[in-house]
C-alpha cells in the first residue's frame, strides 16, 4: 500500500500534485510520501511483534528527513559506515538502536561506533574480530558483537543482491562459526550477545527464510550448549515489495508467522533490518519527456526522458523493473510498445525495453514507481549531471529535503594544481 493516487486525473503524492512539484522544482526529482513510510513501518512492526528491535537499513535510503520520520516511529538503524552512523544520530536515532553491519569496517569507524556506544557490531571475519577487540581495548570500551553467519541458502533473487550463499562475500560459514565464537570468548573487551543472518534482498518466497532461520536456530542451541550467551537473534531483512503491478510478494504478516514458527520458543530478543520493505514504495522518480524518437522505416520507438541511469541505476545494474505511469491519467488500453531511455551516453541507460508505456509527447511527465529504496541513494553525477533533488510530502505539506546542486557548486569541489 502507498499514498500515490490519481485525483481528478492527475497523480498526487498524498495531497500534493506531482505536476505542481515538477513546475516548481524542475525534473527529474524524487518524491517521498511520509504517510507511506509510517504505514509500512507500522505494518512490519505489528507483524514481528512490538518487542522486536527494527533497524532500518540506511543504505536503502539515507535521506535525513526519511530517517527522522522513522526515528519518530521508534525505528532504529542498520548502518554500514561511519557516515551512516552520523546520519542516524543526526536523525535522532538512539545509539542503543544502531546495528553496525558490513564486511569492511575500518578501525576509525570502529572507534567512532564504540565512542557512541552502539547496540551491536555484526562481525564477518576473524581479522575483523581481532581488530575490534584491539580497538575496544585501546578505548577502554566493551564491544557487543554477533557474528553474521552465512547459511548457504539460495534466496532465489538477483545474483547481485544475494548474500546468503557460500560464494557470497558476506558472513562466516555455519561450520566455522563455533570456532569464531570460541575465539571471541577469549578476547578482551568483547561481549558476545547473539547471531546475525541476512540471505539477500527482494525475496519473493518465504521458504528461504524458513530454511535459513532453522539453520540459525540449530546453531544457536549448539552455541548455548557450548556455554555461549545467545540472547539476540538478528534476522536481517530482505522481504520483497511489489515492483510490478499485480505481482504481490508474501505479506509482512506471513513473514512474521515464519519468524514465530521458527524462533518463537528461543527466548531471545529479535532484531530486524528492513530497508526496501519500508522505503521502496514510499518513493517515486518523476521525469519529463524530452523527445520521441522513431525512424520512419522502423517500428522501434524510443521515449527519451530527462532522468538517467545516474539518477536511477537499478534497471541498468540489476535489470530491475519499475512500473512507469503518466502523471496525467491515461487508459492502459492506449499504451504503446516503446523503450524508455535516458540521455546518458551509455546503451545501458535504458529504464524499460519493449514495454507497454503511455502514449506521451515531449514535455509530458512520467513517474517511475517503487523508487524509494536504492534510488537517490545510489545516484551519481556521471556525465556531469547534478544529483536529482528529493522532496518529502506529508499530507498537503511538502519540502525539498535534498536540493539539486547548481553547476557552480559542482565545479567548486575541484581544485586545480598550481602548475595548471
Amino acid at each position: 500500500m502507498d499514498f500515490f493516487h490519481y485525483k481528478n486525473g492527475e497523480l498526487h503524492a498524498e495531497n500534493v500534485a506531482l505536476a505542481q512539484l515538477a513546475e516548481e522544482i524542475g525534473t527529474p526529482f524524487y518524491c517521498y510520501s511520509a504517510q507511506t513510510l509510517r504505514h509500512h513501518y507500522q505494518v512490519f512492526s505489528q507483524s514481528v511483534g512490538e518487542k522486536a528491535k527494527i533497524c532500518f537499513a540506511v543504505k536503502s535510503n539515507s535521506n535525513l528527513a526519511v530517517l527522522k520520520i522513522l526515528a519518530a516511529e521508534g525505528c532504529g538503524a542498520d548502518v554500514v559506515s561511519e557516515g551512516e552512523i552520523r546520519l542516524a544520530l543526526a536523525a535522532g536515532i538512539a545509539p542503543e538502536n544502531i546495528v553496525f553491519s558490513g564486511v569492511g569496517k575500518t578501525k576509525r569507524e570502529m572507534e567512532f561506533a564504540l565512542e557512541q556506544n552502539i547496540f551491536q557490531f555484526n562481525l564477518e571475519s576473524l581479522p575483523e574480530l581481532e581488530a575490534l577487540s584491539a580497538t575496544a581495548q585501546k578505548l577502554g570500551k566493551e564491544a557487543r558483537i554477533v557474528f553474521r553467519v552465512n547459511p548457504d541458502v539460495d534466496a532465489g533473487t538477483h545474483a547481485k543482491i544475494s548474500t546468503g550463499k557460500k560464494e557470497n562475500k558476506f558472513g562466516v560459514s555455519m561450520e566455522d562459526a563455533p570456532n569464531y565464537y570460541a575465539r571471541a570468548a577469549q578476547l578482551p573487551n568483547i561481549r558476545v550477545q547473539g547471531i546475525s543472518v541476512h540471505i539477500g534482498s527482494q525475496l519473493t518466497s518465504l521458504e528461504p527464510f524458513r530454511h535459513a532461520f532453522e539453520r540459525v536456530k540449530k546453531l544457536a542451541l549448539s552455541l548455548r550448549a557450548a556455554g555461549h550467551k545467545i540472547d539476540v537473534l538478528d534476522l536481517g531483512g530482505g522481504l520483497g515489495i511489489p515492483y510490478k503491478h499485480g505481482q504481490l510478494p508474501p505479506s509482512p504478516a506471513e513473514y512474521g508467522q515464519i519468524v514465530q514458527e521458527t524462533m518463537g520458543d528461543m527466548d531471545c530478543s529479535l532484531v530486524f533490518e528492513p530497508g526496501r520493505l519500508i522505503a521502496g514504495n514510499a518513493g517515486v522518480l518523476v521525469t519529463k519527456v524530452i523527445y520521441i524518437k522513431q525512424a520512419s522505416n522502423d517500428d522501434k520507438k524510443f521515449v527519451i526522458v530527462d532522468a538517467a541511469m545516474n539518477d536511477l541505476i537499478r534497471p541498468s545494474l540489476y535489470d530491475a523493473w519499475h512500473d512507469i505511469v503518466p502523471v496525467k491519467e491515461m487508459p492502459t488500453s492506449s499504451y504503446e510498445i516503446a523503450d524508455v531511455v535516458g540521455p546518458v551516453c551509455e546503451t545501458g541507460d535504458t529504464f524499460a525495453a519493449d514495454r507497454d508505456v503511455p502514449p506521451v509527447q515531449a514535455d509530458d511527465l512520467l513517474v517511475f514507481r517503487s523508487a524509494g529504496a536504492y534510488g537517490a541513494v545510489m545516484g551519481s553525477t556521471y556525465n556531469a549531471r547534478p544529483l536529482a533533488p528529493e522532496i518529502l510530502v506529508d499530507g498537503d505539506k511538502y519540502a525539498v529535503v535534498r536540493k539539486r546542486a547548481s553547476y557552480e557548486e559542482m565545479l567548486a569541489v575541484y581544485n586545480l594544481p598550481d602548475w595548471l
